[in-house]
Parts: C-alpha cells; sequence; structure tokens
C-alpha cells in the first residue's frame, strides 16, 4: 500500500476512534453520555471493509501499470529507440499515476461519507439509550412520590423489583429486597395458583396489615399475576395504598355506632323506668281517686276527689307528652299500621272529650262521610293520640260555641287520602303563629300572662306523628274567628264501606233545634250525606211561633235539652200550638241522665245521648220505636257486670306495690270476685303449680317487675309447668307502667294472655278479666 494511502487510513482510523471517544464523553450541549450501546460498530461495517479491500486491490494494480510504462520509457530512451516508442510509454505511465490519485482522492471522501455517517448512528442509538434511562428513572421516581407501594415478582414469588417507598417503610435498602419473598418481610401476602389466571391474567385485591418502621400501617393491595402466551413465563405485579387513616375512620365509626347504640339502650332503659317510676304512683292516684268517688260522698268530697282525679289525669297527660317527645328525639318510635276503622276512632275520640266539653257549656260532635271506607292501614294508637291532641286542644281553647270534627276521602283510586278536619270556634290564631305553633316548647299564647297552660310539645308530636305516616297537618285561623286543623294521612289499603246508605233518609225532613252550632251541624251534615233535609232552629221560639205550619213541615225534631226550662216545657207548649205534631226527640248531655224520666213522660219518643253517633242517628230515625241510649243513674253502681259475665271469679294478684295491690283487690271485691295477693314472682308460681294439679285461680293479674323474680320469669315457669302436666293455660293479664310496644310485644311472645298498662282504669280492669275468663 502506497505511503499517501496508508496516511488516509490512519486520518480515517484516528477521526473514528475520535468519534468514539466523544460519544463516551460529552454529547451536544455538555450533556453527559453514556458509552456506545453494544450494538455500535467498533470498526467499519463489512461492506465498508470489502469496499475498501476491493478499491485498494484496482489502485495497486493502477499503480504498477503506471510503474511498468515509466520503466518500459525510460528503457527506450536508455536503449535510443525511437522517441515516439520513448514518449508514449511515459505518457501513458503519468497518466496511469494521475488516475492513481483520482482514485485516491475518491476512496477518501467515500471513507468520509460512511465515518460520518457512523458516527451520526453512534449518536442517535446514544441519544435514545439516555432518553430511556431518563425515562425510567422519571417513572421510578414518580411511584415513589405517589407514596404507593410497587412489586414486581416472579412465579416463585422473589422480588424483582420493590420501588423505594417499601424499602423506606421496612428500614431497608432496594437492594437488599430483591430476591425476598414478602412473607419473609412480614407482609402477609400469597401466591394467586396459576390454575386461577383465566385469559392468562388474574386481578385480586386485598386489605393486609404491613410492620413498618413507623408502627402497623394498612394497605390496600392489588395486584395484577401475567402469564406469557409464548414463554408461560408468570409475572405478579402490584401496587398498594396506605389506607390507614380510612381503617382508623372506619374503627372509629365502629366504636361511635357501638356507643351510640349503648346509648340508645341506656335511653331506653331510662324511659322504660321513668315510665314505671312514675305511672305507678299514678296508678294508685288515679285508681283510688275512681274507687273513692264509688263511696258515699258528701257534695264537698266528691268536689275534692273530682279535683285529684282532674289533676291526676293532667299530670298523665304531661307525662305521656314527655316521654313521647323522648322516644322521638332518641330515635325509638316506630309505627305499627294495622287495620282500624275511622269511623270508630273519631267516634271514640269525640266521646272521650265529650265530657270536658259539656263541663265547659260547648257542643263537639263528628260527622264522617258515607263514602269514607270501613277500614284503612294505620297505626291505631298513634293516630288516636294525634286525634286527641288536636281535639283536645279545640276543646281546651273554646269558650262558648263548639267543636267539629269531620272526616272525608279524597284522591282517586289507588291514591286516595284520608283527611280528618277539627274546627272550633274558639280564639283563633295569627297567621304568624300558624307554623310556630308546631315547633317544640311552643304555645299560641307564649306570654306568662296566657290562660291555658301546657309544656307546648302535643302539636309537635303530632306533626312528627303524622310525618311518619307519610302525611301532613295545617293549621288555618284567624283571630277571633276559630281555627280549623287538617290532618292528612294516605288511606292505605282501603277497604270500602259495606252498605250505601246514601239514600237511607230519602224524604225526610228533620228540625234540628238547638243553640249549639257545631254539634247542630254535625247532624244536619250525617241527614244530608243520607239523603235527608234538614234545617237548623237555632231559637226555640221561632217554631213555638210558627205553630202548626212550622211543626207540619218536619217528620220529626231533634231538640237540644238544654231548651227544656222544665219538665218537657218546649215540647208540651209545642203540642197545645198545633196538633199532629212530629216526633220528638231530645238530645241530653250524659249529666242530665236524671231528668229523662220527666221527659219521656212530658211526650219525647225517645232520646240520644251526646254526642250521637252516625248509626245511632239513623237507626233512630229509620226506625217507628225510638230506642234510646241509656245511662246509668246517678244511683246506680259505677262498676256494673256486664250482662252473662261470669261472677265469682278467684283472681290471683301478683303485686309488689301495697297501693296498686289493694286497688286491684277493692276494684275486683266490688265486682263480686275473690282476690290474693303475692307481692313477688316466685309467691306466684308456688301458688300456681303447689300439687302440680289443676289451678286453683281462674286468672292471674301479674306486675311486671318486681323483686325475688320478675313477671317474665314467672310467666316462663308458670307456662312450662302446664306443658309439661298438660294443664290448660290460665289466663293471665300484665300490668305494667311500660307503655312502650315492644314491652307488650314481648310478655305476648312469654305467653301472657293480655296486656294493661298503668294506669288502669278499674273498669277496664274488671271488663278485661271478666271477658279472657268468659272467653
Amino acid at each position: 500500500m502506497s505511503a499517501p494511502m496508508m496516511a488516509q487510513e490512519n486520518e480515517a482510523g484516528g477521526a473514528f476512534l475520535e468519534t468514539a471517544a466523544v460519544a463516551s464523553g460529552s454529547g451536544r450541549g455538555g450533556r453527559p453520555r453514556i458509552a456506545a450501546p453494544p450494538l455500535a460498530p467498533d470498526s467499519p461495517g463489512p461492506d465498508l471493509a470489502a469496499s475498501m479491500i476491493d478499491g485498494a486491490h484496482g489502485e495497486a494494480t493502477l499503480a504498477v501499470a503506471a510503474l511498468a510504462l515509466l520503466a518500459s520509457a525510460a528503457l527506450a530512451a536508455f536503449f535510443g529507440a525511437p522517441l515516439l516508442a520513448a514518449v508514449l510509454p511515459g505518457a501513458a505511465g503519468l497518466a496511469a499515476l494521475g488516475l492513481h490519485g483520482l482514485g485516491l482522492r475518491r476512496q477518501a471522501a467515500r471513507a468520509g461519507a460512511r465515518e460520518r455517517e457512523t458516527r451520526e448512528r453512534i449518536e442517535r442509538l446514544s441519544d435514545l439509550m439516555w432518553e430511556y434511562q431518563e425515562g425510567e428513572a422519571r417513572s421510578r421516581d414518580l411511584t415513589d412520590a405517589l407514596g404507593d407501594i410497587v412489586v414486581h415478582r416472579d412465579r416463585d414469588g422473589r422480588i424483582v423489583y420493590a420501588n423505594r417507598v417499601l424499602s423506606r417503610l421496612l428500614g431497608l435498602e432496594p437492594e437488599a429486597l430483591c430476591g425476598r419473598r414478602l412473607t419473609e418481610l412480614g407482609i402477609e401476602i400469597g401466591l394467586v395458583p396459576d390454575s386461577a389466571f383465566h385469559d392468562g391474567e388474574c386481578l385480586s385485591s386485598t386489605d393486609v396489615a404491613l410492620r413498618t418502621v413507623e408502627g402497623e400501617r394498612w394497605f390496600s393491595w392489588i395486584e395484577l399475576s401475567v402469564r406469557d402466551k409464548d414463554d408461560d413465563a408468570v409475572s405478579h405485579r402490584a401496587i398498594a395504598r396506605d389506607i390507614t387513616a380510612r381503617k382508623q375512620a372506619e374503627a372509629a365509626l365502629i366504636s361511635a355506632r357501638e356507643r351510640a347504640e349503648a346509648a340508645s339502650e341506656a335511653k331506653s332503659r331510662f324511659l322504660a323506668t321513668v315510665s314505671h317510676e312514675i305511672r305507678t304512683p299514678m296508678n294508685g292516684i288515679i285508681g283510688m281517686a275512681r274507687l273513692l268517688a264509688d263511696t258515699k260522698l258528701t257534695p264537698e268530697q266528691r268536689t275534692y276527689v273530682g279535683a285529684v282525679s282532674t289533676s291526676a289525669s293532667s299530670l298523665l297527660a304531661l307525662i305521656d307528652d314527655l316521654l313521647d317527645y323522648s322516644k322521638i328525639e332518641f330515635g325509638r318510635f316506630d309505627l305499627e299500621p294495622q287495620p282500624l276503622s275511622p269511623r270508630e276512632l273519631v267516634e271514640n275520640v269525640v266521646e272521650l272529650l265529650a265530657a270536658r266539653a259539656h263541663d265547659k257549656g260547648i257542643g263537639i260532635g263528628s260527622h264522617i262521610a258515607p263514602d269514607v271506607p270501613a277500614l284503612v292501614s294505620a297505626d291505631p294508637g298513634r293516630l288516636r293520640q294525634v286525634l286527641i291532641n288536636i281535639v283536645g286542644n279545640a276543646v281546651k281553647f273554646t269558650e262558648a260555641g263548639g267543636v267539629l270534627v269531620e272526616v272525608e276521602i279524597a284522591g282517586e283510586a289507588g291514591q286516595q287520602r284520608l283527611r280528618f278536619h277539627v274546627t272550633d270556634t274558639g280564639p283563633g290564631l295569627r297567621r304568624s303563629d300558624l307554623a310556630r305553633i308546631f315547633e317544640e316548647f311552643e304555645q299560641g299564647d307564649g306570654t306568662a300572662t296566657r290562660v291555658h297552660g301546657g309544656t307546648g310539645l302535643g302539636l309537635a308530636i303530632s306533626r312528627r306523628i303524622v310525618e311518619a305516616m307519610g302525611g301532613t297537618i295545617l293549621a288555618e285561623a284567624e283571630p277571633g274567628k276559630g281555627s280549623r286543623f287538617t290532618i292528612d294521612i294516605p288511606a292505605a289499603d282501603a277497604l270500602a264501606p259495606r252498605l250505601d246508605l246514601a239514600d237511607a233518609l230519602a224524604g225526610r225532613r228533620i228540625a234540628v233545634v238547638s243553640a249549639n252550632g257545631m254539634e247542630a251541624r254535625a247532624l244536619i251534615s250525617t241527614v244530608a250525606a243520607h239523603g235527608g233535609e234538614a234545617q237548623l232552629i237555632a231559637d226555640s221560639r221561632q217554631m213555638l211561633d210558627g205553630g202548626a205550619a212550622a211543626a207540619s213541615s218536619f217528620d220529626t225534631i231533634l231538640v237540644d235539652a238544654a231548651l227544656e226550662a222544665g219538665e218537657g216545657g218546649f215540647l208540651r207548649r209545642l203540642r197545645e200550638a198545633c196538633r199532629g205534631a212530629p216526633r220528638a226527640i231530645t238530645l241530653v248531655a250524659p249529666a242530665d241522665r236524671a231528668r229523662l224520666p220527666g221527659w219521656v213522660a212530658g211526650g219525647y219518643d225517645g232520646f240520644l245521648v251526646r254526642p250521637v253517633r252516625a248509626a245511632t242517628l239513623l237507626r233512630v230515625l229509620l226506625s217507628r220505636e225510638t230506642q234510646g241510649v241509656g245511662i246509668a243513674g246517678e244511683g246506680q253502681a259505677v262498676l256494673p257486670t256486664p250482662q252473662g259475665a261470669p261472677r265469682g271469679l278467684s283472681v290471683l294478684v301478683v303485686e309488689d306495690n301495697d297501693i296498686n295491690a289493694l286497688l286491684a283487690r277493692s276494684a275486683l271485691t266490688k265486682a263480686g270476685h275473690h282476690v290474693d295477693v303475692v307481692t313477688n314472682g316466685k309467691a306466684a308460681v308456688e301458688a300456681l303449680t303447689e300439687g302440680g294439679g289443676a289451678h286453683r285461680y281462674d286468672v292471674v293479674l301479674m306486675d311486671l317487675h318486681m323483686p325475688v323474680m320478675d313477671g317474665l320469669s314467672a310467666l316462663s315457669f308458670i307456662r312450662s309447668h302446664e306443658e309439661r302436666n298438660a294443664l290448660p293455660a290460665v289466663p293471665i293479664l300484665v300490668l305494667s307502667a311500660d307503655s312502650q310496644e315492644k314491652t307488650r310485644h314481648g310478655v305476648i311472645a312469654h305467653g301472657a294472655t293480655g296486656f294493661l298498662t298503668k294506669p288502669v282504669d278499674p273498669r277496664a280492669m274488671i271488663e278485661a278479666v271478666e271477658h279472657h275468663v268468659a272467653g
């Protein structure tokens, strides 16, 4: 090889080495460079080498030929050959040398181009490698910054890669984790078996506790197990997020719920205790007052006894309101829907409050539309409580006029609603008070000089109950014009009336002679709803002045007994004024029962006791011989025994309170029954199981809370004894001051025949005893 060619080769080789050195040193922009990857060639490639060898061979041949030509020219000249023969070979040799130099330059240019291309390829590969490593570093930094654990494991569960989060938590270097299993590090995470893989992968998750250098921490561990379809290699890639705060919140929530449940249970026990401790002495006060009223008393003494009963009833109502409000606030308020008759419920409430209304000299009545369902599904106890609150308030605040309760049905079939309207002629309310009175501890008159007392809880409790039933309660009022309360509840499972009585009084004309507009309005509405015509005559003199013309236009007149100055004076004068006076029926209050004989003798065909039930009014108006609804006379016993009721029963009273035991003994003894008293459940069990034979008592009245053995335990022993000896079950009525529904259900489930809530009316107790024995 010629010297110039070797110089050029050395120059090219030096440039290549220089390029490699630059690649392993600093790149563009002065950034540090990594070493060339293994793929980068350390020498020219095979194509470049072959072409260089072929070029070198050609150039060497051309150089030899040029030198031969020059040598021939020199020999020709030396031996005296012709000039032309000497010049031509020399010229040819010089030309060949020129061509040889040109070839070398071309070869050097090609070598330089290939060298530059090689340098660019090395630079590109170096850039790609650097970017790859830089991206991988950023990815690892990002996973570390997120705070989540990232772990890759092989098929055997050995760690292939773990990020710095795990190493910091465990207090180890990242290199120390590789090759170890999670169980060796105290992390209880197993391996998903290969058989669990579906479509080459399986996703699993669990919560796991890690013992870290900072203490125990919880992580949500999610792992994807993958099988490579080509080489069947398996890898498990997991990410775990710290959920310690969530676990602590869940534990705190569970603890708070348990504390709340314990507090609620404690409150429930408190309510039961308070109810028992208050109702037990109230039972003695009210019961003894009623027993005392049965004895011969002077008018003054009877007044005092009445005051005791009234005060006790007011205190009991206050206690009931407070307990109900507490139940609602404690979340112990549950509805118990069951079939009930709206007509029966309303008329019972009106009758219950009639005595209070009549004592104030105001009227009270009810009108139930004929199309009101015979039965609906609702909680009868709670709905009765609402009506007593609303109607009771109307009676309490009304000083003149009266109170009217109306019931109607509204809405289409399937979406019917039952509406109760309570209208009074009381003082009314300001518009600004209409919403406020339904709040807790609020009253219509909140001043210190108010006439009527109360806690202000009745309407608040009523609103809560009605809303729980899915209904609403609204008030309309104006000062001095009375009030109107509307209760609207769903008529669930409504059962239509069995009889269509819309035309039962068709063609009948009835006169209602009464100064009490509200009560007369109820009677007129009932007559009109059943097809008849009715007219209110508020002044009796109007009918007397009209004489025969006025009287003959009616076939029946209903006369308020309060209009009678004497023994039938109004009716006597009416019949003197005209012959053929219509049939007359007097409307009497329970307090007027002593005057009934005189009115009947004065010409009245019958009587109706106020407030008048719609069914009773229809029966009387449609019957030829009027049947009155009688009331026991003043001298009659107030604890009568129903016709056909068993007499002389043997009753065991199980009661640890001496006063309540005395009350039960006295009431039952007056009703003609024999009574034994024991003071605890153990004594009751011994009295009923003595001898192992048939029971020697017809019925048992048992208190629930007693020393030595309580009522529920005694019940269980007695029923077990009866079952073992094939004895008939003796009726056991539980007496309890705990009025909660769950208590009632509990004692019935334990085998009780009935349940009576203290304070119990002596009449109700006697009726319950005789009813269960007769049944």
